[in-house]
């Protein structure tokens, strides 16, 4: 039996530990904290058991409930994984230490995974390195929530302010007055730069300056992390630069999908909301069509395969037992489907500079034989009419459908407070639609191109964002253009 002391970091799920990410991944169970990231959860497997311990100010269990807890599940589970995760890291101001005495007392194994600590990630994210050369060779890091039962508290502020260097104040903004006071008696100079990082690392980061004769009047929430000293007046800004910063955007594709949308959000500095709208399963025949079409293929009966969609090449592939099989050209639709077919070790044939049906229509040859077409089970006719029009036999055959997802109500009124919602395919409008209707839609609406788009007009939807490259690249990169066009309107 063991109990894994996680730290996830101050907030940023990149920021978790490989070794924290492979234990979460198997997981059975995950104790968690206040201040860890949802998105951090949604690694652990679907069946693991997920139990919120956050202490927030006269609420939640204590720590020594805490501690039973972790002993109860590592001796509920000998054979299983139980990760208590904790924001920052386990050992540094998060009570790991008490917790790992705990489970040591009772004779449960367990295993400390460091995290990256917000004292040094949190300054970071804020462009302030806490030491430089020649101005700042040292830095301490000192809580500002000590214990209640030492009255004044046990810290000498005066001594930490005649140590020099940088001096990172973690969980102070109920006492910053204090503190600022105590430094100041200690010797620093009341314009001694300090800046005050709340949410360090995370979307709704926000970062205010001041000195330390007028901190204790700055706007500053919970939780925050204080820097104070030269340091503080560095302004090396990055986190907060970024086109996309502070922005919540709605992800409606498959949750199998939805990952890569939100990995090129996250990276422009936007927050993702994922909401799956869809769900993509067999089609109706089981694809019993499919795989009789395969087998022709393998015969050689096909001049050319076509597809449409990358979950089409998913879907096509996993009824092919071995890729030789493919006797023919292939064509894709667009870059993304021609990527999906790259991981399955065969090179596009063709890909049309227009990524839609009428732009692979337009590229494809005239010609004479026989084209297999795997895609949606609805779909546009556009590319076999057209195909039949310029001279091919064309068989078309469902390799996939999609169905709408289960979405709570809670996912709903979460999206509905978002800045803008996106939508990679007819289907994905129709069922956000179905589920959610316009009151909830949030105000931006962006398409990955002009068929989605014109779904979306058709549905009764203003199109504010429609990508000129129809990739996931060309969609993230219209969001920044137009809130860049907009700010500067």
């Amino acid at each position: 039996m063991t109990v894994y002391l996680v730290g996830a970091g101050p907030g940023d799920p990149g920021l978790l530990t490989v070794r924290g990410a492979e234990l979460l991944g198997r997981a059975d169970v995950v104790v968690y904290d206040r201040l860890s990231v949802a998105s951090l959860l949604e690694q652990a497997p679907p069946g693991a058991e997920r139990i919120g311990v956050g202490k927030a100010p006269g609420a939640g269990p204590t720590q020594e409930e805490i501690n039973e807890l972790l002993v109860e599940h590592g001796r509920r589970h000998p054979d299983g994984v139980v990760v208590r995760l904790k924001g920052g890291d386990p050992f540094v101001f998060a009570r790991g230490g008490e917790e790992a005495a705990a489970l040591k007392a009772a004779g449960v194994a367990f295993e400390v995974v460091p995290g990256i600590t917000s004292a040094i990630a949190v300054p970071a994210y804020a462009g302030i390195p806490v030491t430089l050369r020649h101005s700042s060779t040292s830095f301490t890091v000192i809580t500002g929530h000590e214990d209640p039962a030492a009255g004044e508290g046990t810290v000498d502020w005066e001594a930490a302010a005649r140590l020099g260097g940088t001096i990172v104040v973690l969980m102070g903004v109920a006492r910053i007055e204090v503190i600022a006071e105590r430094l100041l008696a200690g010797g620093l100079p009341p314009e001694t730069p300090v800046a005050a990082v709340t949410w360090g690392t995370r979307p709704e980061q926000r970062t205010v300056r001041a000195t330390l004769a007028s901190i204790a009047a700055a706007p500053v929430r919970s939780p925050a992390v204080y820097v104070i000293g030269r340091v503080a007046a560095e302004e090396l800004s990055w986190f907060e630069d970024r086109p996309l910063f502070g922005r919540r955007v709605v992800v409606t594709r498959t949750r199998a999908q939805a990952s890569e949308l939100s990995a090129r959000l996250r990276d422009a500095g936007a927050e993702p909301i994922e909401v799956p709208t869809i769900q993509v399963v067999d089609p109706d025949d089981g694809c019993t069509a499919l795989r009789a079409a395969l087998q022709r293929l393998g015969d050689g009966a096909y001049d050319w395969l076509v597809l449409t969609s990358p979950n089409g090449v998913e879907r096509t592939f996993a009824q092919l037992p071995d890729v030789r099989a493919v006797r023919a050209k292939v064509a894709a639709i667009g870059p993304g489907t021609a990527d999906a077919l790259a991981r399955h070790r065969i090179h596009a044939d063709l890909v049309p500079e227009r990524f839609v049906a009428e732009g692979l229509l337009d590229a494809f040859p005239d010609g004479r034989g026989r084209v297999l077409i795997a895609r949606a089970a609805v779909a546009r006719d556009v590319l076999p009419d057209g195909l039949r029009a310029k001279g091919w036999d064309v068989d078309v055959v469902d390799a996939y459908r999609t169905v709408q997802a289960d979405v709570t109500d809670d996912d709903i009124d979460r999206a509905a407070t978002a800045d803008a919602i996106t939508f990679t395919s007819s289907s994905t409008v129709e069922r956000w639609l179905e589920l959610a209707g316009t009151d909830s839609t949030p105000k931006v609406v962006a398409c990955i191109g002009p068929i989605t788009a014109a779904t979306a007009r058709e549905r009764g939807l203003h199109v504010d964002v429609e990508a000129g490259e129809h990739t996931i690249t060309g969609l993230v990169e219209a969001l920044c253009r137009h809130w860049s066009s907009t700010s500067t309107a």
